[in-house]
This record gives structure tokens, sequence and C-alpha cells, in this order.
């Protein structure tokens, strides 16, 4: 990739004037690598000659040694010749030397690179020079505050300082539309720009300050979180089923702003596994369902989080039999049912008594008129034989 970005300026340096005395114009980003070009149009093998790397030339005074190549010998290792701004990180392409090549490259690029570099084949009459003017881009990251607001709006500013190029500064949602903002505040300074620019927002959301400089190929941006009418409701328990396999709870926090956390937790903290939780957004709000099935007898709680407004709210449910034991409904239906038939039972039974009674009593009293005797009874085994027939009754249910 750094050879055929190399080409390419050895290619326009050309096409400007295959002299070697035009000027190429390149705007780097600080922090990025800068290549510098220079070459013989003749594509002349220069492992043996000389060629040398100055930054501002023209001006005695603050002209600096960048780089110098003779015969293989090069002075990038720590010799004092070199200004000390440049060593370390500047660099030829020695596979290149066979073709012509001196460019060099600047590594990590700082803002005090920026101005004007020559390269020269002294050897050479007429003297052979590349002029690179390099400008290095300042791409600061914006910062995004909130000034002021109520419980309905928030004012937010975003600040991009001594950028360069000039950067252009947008607000954005969080789904990445572009926010109504006032005009920026523009100010420039030595060639930097500062700009300012505000926006009011009236809904709670994540919104970010973006800054762009298409000339370096550059974006960057801050985020901020701005929280509205926050409404943090308590969690709601309901038990949906009770079977041999466990427990069902539910948990639903509906309304919620901002975006909560839901989870289950046991007596002692832990998470409780659950279904993947069931999620509403509308306007803002959330309504969130989560649901979890528990096999043990333990007090369980159901916790929603919002860490944007740092809080917490909670709700506790105790499961009293879970798992392998038979639910207490199930458990109160037969109690009631089993009351219900031995009453019935009881009922038929002292019926069914009361009649026999009475026949035996109209059975005594007409022996004792066919008889004419007063006062006579059957023996007591016929009597109780009559009697029996009511325990044969039953009761189904």
């Amino acid at each position: 990739m750094k050879f055929l970005l190399l080409v390419s300026f050895l290619s326009l340096w050309r096409r400007i004037d295959g002299t070697g005395a035009a000027f190429i114009n390149m705007l780097v980003k600080e922090g990025d690598d800068a290549i510098l070009p220079c070459s013989l149009s003749s594509n002349k093998n220069i492992r043996q000659e000389l060629f040398d790397w100055k930054k501002d030339k023209k001006n005695k005074k603050n002209m600096k040694e960048v780089f110098m190549y003779d015969k293989g010998k090069v002075y990038d290792k720590g010799d004092s010749r070199q200004d000390e701004q440049f060593r370390g990180r500047v660099f030829h392409f020695p596979e290149l030397l066979v073709v012509g090549n001196a460019s060099i490259i600047i590594r990590d690029t700082k803002l005090t690179d920026s101005g004007s570099y020559t390269c020269d084949f002294p050897r050479y009459l007429p003297i052979r020079r590349s002029n690179v003017v390099l400008v290095i881009g300042a791409a600061p990251k914006p910062s995004a505050t909130i000034l002021e607001g109520t419980t309905d709006w928030a004012l937010l500013r975003c600040e991009v300082l001594e950028a360069f190029p000039k950067p252009d500064v947008q607000w954005q949602n969080r789904a990445g539309h572009i926010v109504p903002a006032e005009e920026p505040q523009v100010s420039e300074r030595g060639g930097s720009y500062d700009i300012i620019l505000q926006t009011t927002v009236t809904k709670t959301d994540h919104y970010r300050c973006v800054s762009t400089q298409e000339e370096i190929n550059h974006q960057t941006h801050a985020e901020i979180f701005v929280h509205l009418n926050g409404v943090t409701p308590k969690p709601v328990i309901v038990i949906l089923d009770e079977t041999t396999e466990g427990v069902q709870l539910q948990c639903s926090v509906r309304g919620a702003s901002p975006k909560p956390k839901v989870y289950w937790q046991n007596s002692v903290g832990d998470i409780v596994p659950a279904e993947e939780p069931q999620e509403n957004e509308r306007e803002g709000r959330y309504d969130i369902i989560l649901q979890t099935t528990v096999t043990k007898k333990d007090h369980y709680r159901c916790v929603s989080t919002q860490e944007e407004i740092e809080n917490l709210a909670e709700t506790f449910v105790p499961v009293h039999d879970a798992g392998g034991t038979v639910p207490v409904w199930v458990a109160a239906v037969c109690f009631v049912v089993g009351v219900v038939v031995g009453v019935v039972a009881v009922a038929v039974y002292l019926e069914c008594k009361k009649k026999t009674h009475s026949a035996v009593a109209e059975e005594d009293k007409a022996a004792a008129v066919s008889s004419g005797k007063t006062g006579w009874r059957r023996p007591w085994s016929q009597d109780t034989a009559s009697m029996t027939s009511c325990s044969d009754i039953s009761v189904s249910s």
C-alpha cells in the first residue's frame, strides 16, 4: 500500500515539472505517516549518489536538516547534524534507490512538521530538486456538554478547538439523524479553527457531536446521554403457573425511561436463568417482560436497573413449593372435594336411617293390632337386620 502511494506521489511530481522544481502540496492528518516524494526523472540507480532533505531551506534561521544519504551512508541514527525534531522518525526506501527514488517517510507526524521541504541532488548539474509543502492537519476530538435544562429540555454545546483544515460539525441522535442546531460560532486563529455548535433537545436519547474533515479523510465524535422525564417503575411479579416441573414467574417493567436492564435473582443474589426478554419501545419509554421457571423453594426478586440515572428498583416473591411437590391450589381443591363428598354421604345415611325407623315402627304397629298384643315389638336381631341396608349406601364423586 505504501509503495502504491509512493508511486502515485512520484507520478504527480513528474507531471507537474520534469525538472523537479515545482511544488507539491501535501495534507496529512496529525499522527499519520507522510511520504515526501523525490526522484530523478531518468530512473537512474542512485545508490552511489548524494541526496539531501532540508526543511524551510529558504529561511536560513529556521532551516533544519531532515535526512541525508551519501553513497550508502545515512545519519538517521543519532547523528548530531540531523535536527532533533526528526531523529528516529525519518527513513528512506533502500530497495527503491536502484530506480532513482530518493523519497522519505516521516513517521507519526506532528503539527511542527508542517513546512516547506526540499530534496537536492547537489552533485548533478544542473541541480535536481524536489519541493514539497507539507501541511499537518489537526483533528481534535470534540467535547460535548449540557449547558442547562429542565425535565423537558436540555441545551447541548459542542466545541471543536484548534482544528485544521476547517471541520464540518453537526449534532446527531442515536439513529444517526441530524439534529437541528443553531448557527455555528466559528473563529480562526493562525490557520486553526475553533467551532462551537449548540442545540436544544426535548427527548431522552444518546446524542453525538460529529466533526468531519474531508480533506484529510477524518471523522471523530463525542457522545453524551440526555435524560428527560425519567420514569422508574417498580417491577410487578405474577405467578403464571405451578406444576410438578416448577413455578413459572413473570416480571413486568412498564413505561421505563431510560431503558432498564431487568434480571431475576435468588435470595443469595445469584442470577437466575430466564427466557429472552420481551421488549417494546414507545416514544422513548420501554416495556420489558422477563419470565423464568424456578424449581426450588426460595425468595426470588426481579431487579430493574437504569445505570444512566443510577437507579435500582426490585420486587420480591416467595416460592414455597416448586418442582416435585403438589401445588398448593391442587391440594386445596382435593381437600374441598373430600369434605363435600363426606357431607353428602352422612346426609344420605341419616335420611336412610330415618326412613328405616319409620318403616319398622309401622310394621310393629300392624303386627300388634293383628295379634291383639299391645306394645309388641319384634326381636332385637330382626330390628337390627332391617337397619343394615343403610350401610350399603355409597356416594360416588
